[in-house]
């Protein structure tokens, strides 16, 4: 049974397309340098405009264009808001204080079921 197996790891795994005729898009090396101290670079296509950071293997902290100004700094995203901000907006605390006590008060006195709606349709 072993010798009817099919050996090599690479069927399939290489294209039988030869590379003639093929035009390669123009490369430049983007040189980067890092806080570590590493200095490395990446291939790009000439047309493409580089990023002002682009993150370090080594270290993984954010490396910086040689030869490009400071990134300017991301701006601050404003804190995206809660279920809790927009109901403040619309209720004040003492109307969701009276709110709380009369559903407490129909919990406590078995009138709040599952399966009920308790809002009247307009």
């Amino acid at each position: 049974m072993a010798d009817r197996v099919l050996r090599g790891m690479s069927i399939g795994a290489n294209s039988l397309e030869s590379e003639q005729g093929v035009v390669f898009v123009e490369r430049m090396q983007v040189k980067y340098e890092c806080i570590c101290q590493n200095v490395f670079t990446v291939p790009m296509a000439t047309d493409a405009e580089p990023p002002a950071t682009w993150e370090c293997a080594r270290c993984g902290e954010a490396a910086i264009l040689v030869g490009a100004s400071e990134p300017e700094p991301e701006s601050i995203a404003k804190p995206q808001r809660t279920h809790w901000d927009m109901l403040c907006e619309r209720r004040t605390e003492e109307e969701l204080e009276a709110l709380l006590e009369e559903q407490l008060k129909l919990l406590r006195s078995g009138k709040l079921r599952a399966d009920t709606r308790y809002r009247q349709s307009a």
